[in-house]
């Protein structure tokens, strides 16, 4: 919102006030100013000038040389090449001397052999933006209204000395979206009265309602529409004053009936619309919904497609307007109309907001439709419209006004409790003082039994609780006078949850083991969503996505691990190592949204070790990974409750494929990627697993304790047990631990072998046990009766023997 300071004085007294310090007191009271901009500033010598004769050039067609007095003693001869300059003009003349902007000095010349002193300037050369030139003067000098005074400064008469306020508005405040809504803060901040327009106009003895018939259909969408009938107007430039201060607003000047309707736009916040009575054709207003594929063409010419939620204008059989938003071109105002109807109205924000979305239209009035308008300004700007056209159109207002308002216009009543106020923001206000703030803001208030009661005006829609008053209170009490406190309340020390110190412990292992985390896209393509998924459900699919391949959220990480190791592969990194902890998506049938599960995933592939010095080379395999899983179970404490069974995953190598259970769950899986799939991503071995966290999160790990040193020694025995392949190293190390007791201490697995001296379908598993008791020192025969049952136990329930 640009607000003009000298347009503001007619509002409210600024006397003793500066631009900048009335700017600093609108921001330190809530609103923001985003800056203060004098247009003219650092133009100098520029007057109002009258061109007395305009003669071609002899040595250029496209020059003329023109006679103007600039209001000095003798006419100065000015070289000019608009096309538009003629004798009898007024024009904005830069003297020998003059400063233009960025500093542009004007010198005397001479053009063709003809002497210049000086310029006849454009409204573009003073420095104001193009889109807010009038059409008429778009390509060509300014001219100003005959009764300008020659020798006056231009620069003033288009009040481009005055200094413009930039507010930065929150879309709570719409209030302010006017020059009379910001007149209510400033006078509230000053304690200033707001002195309104006065609406007082002379009508004809005809009626508006003679002219005019109203009827509205969708009362939902437009509560209350009112329209008012000026005949015999003349079309014309509007008043200098007004197309100044239509500029400084940022709005072009069209003609004195549009400009009215912008004005009063800027002036009340309430948009209004005209419409040449005779091009509306039929003599009817209906207000309603459009037809599914109705068409109308909009000021800008273009032809739009309505639907049937939009509102629009019609005259009965044909739209002349689509409401709130933009006007039709077949009822525009133009040069030649006579008879206008003006339209003031409210529309419901919603529709409005809508409408405006859906045809991609965007204009100064619906965006304060869409804020909602003050219902009780509605009569009032079509009132301030017709005394304006009557005055600078020399109208004639029909009396009366078409009207249809079902709106309520009763004020909202909101109570807070004096206690309450003093208590959030701090201080100390009496009852006096707080109804005094209320009083500056014109707000009627009243106290009984240390409550407060309000009675909220219209114009500020954004009060409606009591927290609302609070804040009106406190910033128009001043945020710089609340006084500093600490607040006084028990404090707890930060901390991470179980859930968080879990997930901390997990990245410091994988990244302490060497894998390096990745963060990758959670939508996917159909194909890759469904790959690796630890669980067969159905896939999210986006209603709008950016593309195919980030159409659907995906069921597991790997795809897009192995994503990230095909792309460093293609850029000659053969060896990576990563790992993610992120959120997959499974579809629910009793919920709207998916379910979301955090796992843990990683791929791996080249050499896992280099040590070219010493010659050594180990390139990553199953085990590796395996080694990396059993560490971060290690640490979380939970690898005694973890165990590994052979599993087949159709993306995963047949024979190096491995499930992962926790008690009695399945929660992931490890292995190695099926050659036809390393083929399709061009990938050498590769290894990857993927683990369900929310188990492992939800288990509560014993605490880790400490033992000292043994002070008696331990006796180790090897074992090498032949059995079927089909028998995992796994079970049998389970049967040694359960066999082996509490002198049984550690079970290792070091050797297998499935050589060429082994029985067919047989293999050896070498083990290490060590027994230890920490109280006293074993003796061989209590080992030897230990062992032997562990040697029963594992022949008993695996088959397994001693190799000879």
């Amino acid at each position: 919102m640009f607000v003009s300071y000298k347009w503001l004085e007619e509002y409210v007294d600024l006397s003793g006030i500066t631009p900048e310090e009335l700017a600093d007191k609108i921001t330190r009271s809530g609103i923001e100013v985003e800056g203060v901009e004098v247009p003219g500033e650092g133009i100098s010598g520029v007057v109002v000038g009258h061109v007395l004769s305009c003669e071609k050039h002899p040595e250029a067609d496209k020059l003329n040389i023109c006679q103007v007095d600039v209001g000095e003693e003798e006419p100065v001869q000015i070289i000019c090449g608009a096309a538009n300059v003629g004798a009898g003009q007024k024009v904005a003349a830069a003297k020998v001397g003059a400063v233009l902007p960025d500093n542009f000095k004007i010198k005397k010349a001479k053009l063709r052999g003809e002497a210049s002193h000086g310029m006849i300037c454009s409204l573009q050369e003073l420095g104001v933006e193009g889109k807010l030139v009038t059409k008429e003067y778009s390509e060509g000098i300014f001219n100003f209204p005959q009764d300008a005074e020659v020798g006056a400064d231009a620069i003033e008469a288009l009040m481009l000395d005055d200094s413009i306020l930039e507010l930065g508005l929150t879309p709570n405040r719409a209030d302010a979206m006017s020059m009379i809504g910001v007149a209510y803060e400033v006078g509230a901040i000053l304690d200033r009265l707001v002195k309104l327009p006065d609406l007082s106009y002379d009508t004809v003895s005809k009626q508006a309602a003679d002219d005019v018939k109203l009827t509205v259909e969708a009362k939902k969408e437009n509560p209350v529409y009112l329209a008012k009938v000026v005949k015999n107007v003349k079309v014309k430039p509007s008043p200098q004053w007004m197309q100044n201060r239509l500029v400084a607003a940022g709005i072009r000047p069209h003609n004195n009936i549009v400009d009215i309707t912008n004005y009063i736009l800027i002036e009340y916040g309430q948009p209004l619309h005209a419409f040449d009575l005779d091009q509306v054709g039929t003599g009817e207003i209906l207000v309603r919904l459009a037809n599914e594929g109705e068409k109308i063409k909009t000021l800008d010419e273009a032809e739009r497609t309505l639907q049937s939620h939009h509102l629009v204008i019609t005259n009965g059989k044909e739209p002349i307007a689509i409401a709130g938003v933009m006007g039709g071109y077949d009822s525009e105002v133009t040069s030649e109309t006579v008879n206008v109807v003006i339209e003031s109205a409210y529309f419901a924000p919603s529709s409005v907001r809508q409408t405006s979305k859906d045809l991609g239209l965007r204009s100064e009035a619906s965006s304060r439709f869409e804020k909602g308008v003050d219902p009780k300004r509605v009569a009032l700007a079509a009132e301030r419209a017709a005394q304006l056209m009557a005055q600078y159109a020399e109208g004639d207002v029909s009396e009366g006004t078409v009207a249809f308002d079902e709106l309520s216009k009763e004020e909202k009543r909101i109570s807070v409790s004096l206690e309450k106020i003093n208590r959030v923001t701090g201080t100390d206000l009496s009852e006096n003082e707080v109804l005094d703030l209320f009083r500056r803001l014109q707000i009627t208030a009243e106290e009984s039994d240390g409550v407060i009661h309000v009675s909220a005006p219209t114009r500020r829609g954004d009060l409606e609780i009591e927290e609302d008053l609070i804040e009106e209170v406190a910033r128009l009490y001043g945020y710089d006078l609340i006084p500093m406190t600490l607040p006084v309340h028990a404090t707890n020390p930060g901390g991470l949850s179980a859930r968080q110190q879990k997930r901390r412990l997990i990245r410091q292992t994988a990244e302490g083991a060497g894998l390096t985390q990745a963060v990758t896209y959670s939508l996917t393509n159909e194909q890759k969503a469904t790959e690796f998924a630890l669980d067969t459900t159905e896939t999210v699919k986006l209603l709008m996505p950016m593309s195919e391949e980030r159409s659907q959220l995906r069921l597991s990480i790997i795809p897009q691990l192995l994503e990230s190791v095909s792309y460093n592969r293609a850029r000659q990194k053969d060896s990576s190592a990563f790992y993610e902890i992120g959120s997959v998506f499974l579809k629910t049938a009793d919920q709207e949204l998916p379910k979301e599960e955090e796992h843990l995933a990683g791929a791996l592939t080249g050499l896992w070790q280099l040590h070219p010095w010493q010659g050594e080379k180990k390139p990553v395999d199953f085990y590796v990974v395996k080694g990396i899983l059993d560490a971060i179970w290690d640490r979380l404490g939970i690898k005694e409750e973890i165990r590994y069974e052979t599993a087949k995953m159709d993306q995963l190598h047949p024979g190096r494929t491995a499930a992962i259970y926790f008690k009695e769950e399945q929660i992931g899986i490890v292995g190695q990627v099926h050659p036809v799939k390393e083929k399709e991503l061009d990938l050498k071995e590769t290894y990857v697993f993927e683990v369900k966290l929310e188990s492992v999160y939800a288990h509560d790990a014993e605490p880790l304790k400490y033992s000292a040193i043994p002070r008696y020694p331990s006796i180790t025995r090897d074992i090498a047990l032949v059995t079927d392949r089909t028998v995992n190293a796994g079970t049998l190390e389970t049967i040694i631990k359960e066999a082996g007791g509490k002198l049984l201490k550690s079970v290792q697995l070091f050797d297998l072998y499935e050589g060429d001296r082994m029985e067919e379908g047989k293999k050896s598993l070498a083990f290490s046990l060590l027994y230890m008791d920490p109280e006293r020192t074993l003796t061989d025969e209590e080992v030897g009766n230990v062992h032997n049952r562990v040697l029963e136990a594992v022949k008993e329930k695996a088959g397994a023997e001693l190799r000879s």
